[in-house]
């Protein structure tokens, strides 16, 4: 049996500055894996493309990286990963995710971050670890929560890192 502990991982940091998101989203990146589903929350402005960039920069990505805000997703192959960023912000209505044909893309073989997964609530693929952001004073309070095993796993790798 595992300690009470590890049972609910959450981190959080205050990110004073988008060069404080960038160095996060790269020690995120490296404690990705396959599988993973990543929702990111939060008021608009507060972040959760700048970690997208982050995440992809530290995965080696070195293409243009745009929010899908008119498009929906967008597909990056890097580091032998294919990553899905979604923004479900234009969706009026949580219906609209089932005739998206979105829900294949979530499988044992990619990563998924969603930003704005309130908007298909109740039928969008459970998260692995949840992502939120708060606007505070001229930075960003994040909050990361592992929700599943695989989430984690990829919590705790990102744990150990920030401590070395």
């Amino acid at each position: 049996m595992k300690p009470a502990q590890d049972s609910n991982i959450e981190i959080t940091r205050f990110l004073a500055d988008e060069n404080s998101t960038l160095k996060m989203g790269a020690k995120l990146a490296l404690a990705l894996h396959p599988g993973l589903v990543i929702y990111l929350s939060g008021d608009l402005g507060a972040g959760k493309t700048t970690l997208v960039r982050a995440i992809l920069r530290g995965l080696g990505y070195e293409g243009k990286v745009k929010s899908p805000t008119y498009t929906l997703v967008e597909l990056y192959v890097v580091s032998s990963l294919n990553l899905y960023h979604f923004d479900l912000y234009r969706f009026a209505d949580p219906e609209e995710w089932e005739g998206s044909g979105f829900r294949e893309y979530f499988n044992p073989a990619t990563v998924c971050l969603v930003e704005w997964p309130e908007k298909a609530s109740g039928f969008l693929p459970p998260a692995d670890v949840e992502i939120r952001f708060h606007i505070r004073d001229e930075g960003r309070d994040m909050a990361l929560t592992a929700v599943t095993e695989a989430g984690r796993q990829c919590l705790n790798r990102l744990r150990n890192m920030m401590a070395n």
